[in-house]
């Protein structure tokens, strides 16, 4: 075997293994950027765990603390880069995953509601004895931020969105309606292949990074694990909860100071890929939601990365840190 051809055999072993990583059910195994710890509640008359990293600040604290709320396909991990610039700045930043994703339970029977979660979260806080904090949410984050402050706003310092999805209501612009069956049945199939697709057209304006890598073998991993079949049922409850639950109609009940973080390119939005071309081609246009959100928003303030997809803090971290720090900086 000749130098050229081992090392060709070489790189195709290492996808091979790349392609076959498995996590456990609670992502047993994924290298976390921070150490992880467990909140243990009671919630819905079962015992849950409620996986967490809580980093201190670098230097001398700021005295605020800020929450990061991941999206539906990431977890607390997938917020690293932002871990770091924000504690290096001074701030305390608590990165939880929610009940039924990455390193948290997955119940085999759960009521999932925004509000239930943002619940399980501010139990999070007052377990860490934190009265206040700089609410951040990404994705479907953003969703369940938006709740969080709704239903918490003396303990809710600012709300920050990152291209939340539910900026519009899918449903009523005639998305089509699936069953948690039918959900259940497609998470079942999830493939790193089909994720890293996905991702690279919709979350990086069809670009691509090594960087990226990791965090499509943490969620496929998570998928082809021995937790296969829980995590594929939690899924497709999440799924249907987000469908069925819009805060879109209550943006303007907001009374905190509000933030949207918005990469213009992004085309996020529930039900798309069974709707037919008419409805498709009105769902996701976030160049716009955008724009008409922070309208809706009272006194909200809007920040814009043109030509960036879904996730602004992954594709361009430097840009976005910077403007994120900025932002922050006009708290007193």
């Amino acid at each position: 075997m000749n130098k050229l051809t081992s090392m060709a055999l070489g790189l195709m072993l290492a996808a091979g293994n790349a392609a076959a990583a498995s996590y456990g059910e609670q992502l047993e195994g994924f290298p976390m950027p921070y150490p992880l710890q467990h909140f243990t509640f009671s919630s819905q008359q079962q015992s849950l765990s409620m996986g967490y990293m809580d980093v201190k600040p670098v230097g001398n604290a700021n005295g605020h603390v800020v929450v990061l709320m991941h999206g539906k396909n990431f977890c607390g991990a997938t917020w690293e880069s932002t871990l770091r610039a924000l504690s290096q700045q001074g701030y305390r930043v608590i990165a939880p995953d929610q009940i039924g994703f990455c390193t948290s339970t997955k119940p085999a029977n759960y009521q999932y509601s925004f509000q239930q979660l943002a619940n399980n979260t501010h139990q999070l806080l007052q377990h860490l004895g934190v009265k206040k904090a700089i609410v951040i949410g990404h994705s479907t984050g953003g969703m369940l931020a938006t709740r969080y402050a709704l239903m918490y706003p003396q303990q809710t310092e600012k709300l920050v969105m990152v291209n939340p999805i539910g900026l519009e209501d899918w449903k009523a612009k005639g998305a089509p309606w699936r069953s948690v069956d039918d959900w259940y049945q497609r998470e079942l199939k999830l493939s790193a292949e089909g994720i890293k697709k996905y991702e690279q057209q919709t979350y990086y304006s069809g670009q691509w990074k090594p960087e990226y890598d990791k965090w499509v073998d943490m969620l496929a991993g998570l998928n082809s694990g021995p937790g296969h079949k829980k995590v594929a049922w939690n899924s497709a409850l999440i799924y249907d909860m987000i469908y069925t639950q819009p805060v879109y109609y209550e943006l303007p009940d907001l009374r905190v100071p509000t933030t949207l973080f918005i990469g213009t390119a992004d085309t996020t939005a529930i039900g798309s890929d069974i709707a037919t071309p008419e409805v498709k081609a009105q769902l996701g246009h976030y160049e716009v939601l955008g724009k008409e959100a922070a309208k809706r928003i009272p006194h909200a303030h809007l920040v814009e990365f043109d030509g960036m997809g879904h996730a602004p803090q992954m594709e361009a971290p430097e840009k976005f840190h910077q403007a994120l720090i900025e932002d922050l900086a006009t708290l007193k």
